[in-house]
């Protein structure tokens, strides 16, 4: 369910599902690619929405080059969403995009409801999926790292200037109550930061000395990475014998599961990683890149996909994208296509043809399974 974090101070009936409105700037009518405001993006939307346990009501795109930098949709638009909010009865909208906090505060003013973007709601399913320790530090640290630059005042009690009496005398332009304030929540925030950096240091301190050890004993590691939900701790449970939580939601799996495989004179282990998605914030690379080194580190990458999802190749793009951004472009990659089961043949075809060295698996029933365990313990001992 979604939190306070998100929904802010007044939300609503506790235990009752958030309506929410969707916004959208598509670059042009009916464009194919999966940026921003693409509907193949506010269909994610839609699901991030659904997972955070919000009840999506309706939904606004505006099709224009480049986002307003004022209102995001365009001056005229933003009254087409205020009708929209209020017939809805909506609580928050949710803009398909990182809206800058200027952008937040002319919405909320003309919306008359609470305004979020993309990168709120995922920070939002992050904190509530978050099981161990270090994973509630790097999601709250991503969240820190999100609230600070967005910090602003609100009506009379947080006037930003001083003067007359208010100022003790020392005249305009001096801070007022609001400035004082917004410096004392920032200061808050930064001391906040600092004490779960240093947690966050010593939870990774712990996780290098596993990882060491690892490697003293000369033990081969695999990491399952891909896109969320393409059913990578399914064919953790598959492979291993594990029982890593499965759910049909996006981001049901945010702290790593290390289990260990033996299979004839060769023992390896395999480790699930969270999941990646389109425009992943930034705060949160950063924030959970020591859980991703356990990526940089493998020997082997095992890349899921969801060989019955539409955009299977455009996933394949992302979760690279984000491999070579948290420096593991170099590790070897073995790909398989899950969910051959429910895939029609055809794209299970066109994507053999794509990648060729790809392996049909089916996490569910198991089909493709001993062929996936052969192909790793040959990739491993080429290592």
């Amino acid at each position: 369910m979604a939190g306070s974090w998100l929904l802010g101070p007044d939300a609503g009936t506790p235990g009752e599902r958030p309506t929410a409105v969707l916004v959208a700037v598509r670059g042009q009518e009916g464009a194919a690619d999966s940026g921003p405001g693409s509907e193949t993006s506010l269909t994610e939307l839609r699901r991030l929405a659904d997972t955070d346990g919000l009840t999506v009501a309706d939904e606004l795109v505006q099709n224009r080059p480049t986002p307003d930098p004022a209102t995001y949709v365009g001056s005229g638009k933003v009254d087409e969403l205020a009708a929209l909010a209020e017939r809805s009865h909506a609580d928050l909208v949710i803009a398909d995009g990182e809206l800058t906090p200027g952008q937040v505060r002319n919405l909320e003013e003309r919306v008359g409801v609470r305004v979020v973007d993309r990168t709120a709601l995922i920070l939002d399913i992050f904190a509530e999926h978050a099981r161990t320790s270090e994973g509630r530090v790097q999601v709250e640290l991503a969240q820190v790292a999100y609230q600070l630059p967005r910090l602003r005042g609100d009506g009379r009690s947080m006037s930003r200037v001083g003067g007359g009496r208010m100022a003790g005398g020392a005249g305009m332009g001096v801070r007022g109550p609001g400035e004082m304030r917004l410096e004392s929540q920032r200061r808050t925030l930064r001391q906040r930061a600092t004490r779960l950096r240093r947690n966050a240091s010593e939870l990774a301190r712990r996780r290098e000395r596993t990882r060491s050890r690892r490697a003293r004993n000369q033990v081969p590691s695999v990491s399952i990475t891909g896109y969320t939900n393409a059913g990578k701790s399914a064919l953790l449970n598959r492979l291993t014998g594990a029982d890593a939580q499965v759910r049909d939601v996006l981001f049901a799996t945010l702290d790593p599961t290390v289990r260990r495989i033996s299979t004839g004179q060769l023992t390896y282990t395999v480790t699930d990683t969270v999941g990646f998605v389109r425009h992943l914030p930034h705060q949160l690379v950063d924030a959970f890149r020591s859980t991703l080194e356990e990526v940089t580190r493998s020997d082997l990458t095992l890349h899921v996909v969801d060989a019955a999802a539409p955009d299977a190749l455009d996933q394949i793009t992302t979760v690279h994208g984000v491999l070579h951004e948290i420096g593991a472009r170099d590790v070897p990659e073995l790909l398989v296509l899950n969910k051959i089961d429910v895939a029609p043949s055809e794209w299970v075809d066109a994507l053999c043809r794509v990648h060729p060295e790809a392996v049909p698996v089916s996490a569910r029933t198991g089909a493709g399974i001993d062929h996936l365990r052969v192909e790793l313990a040959r990739r491993l001992r080429q290592r």
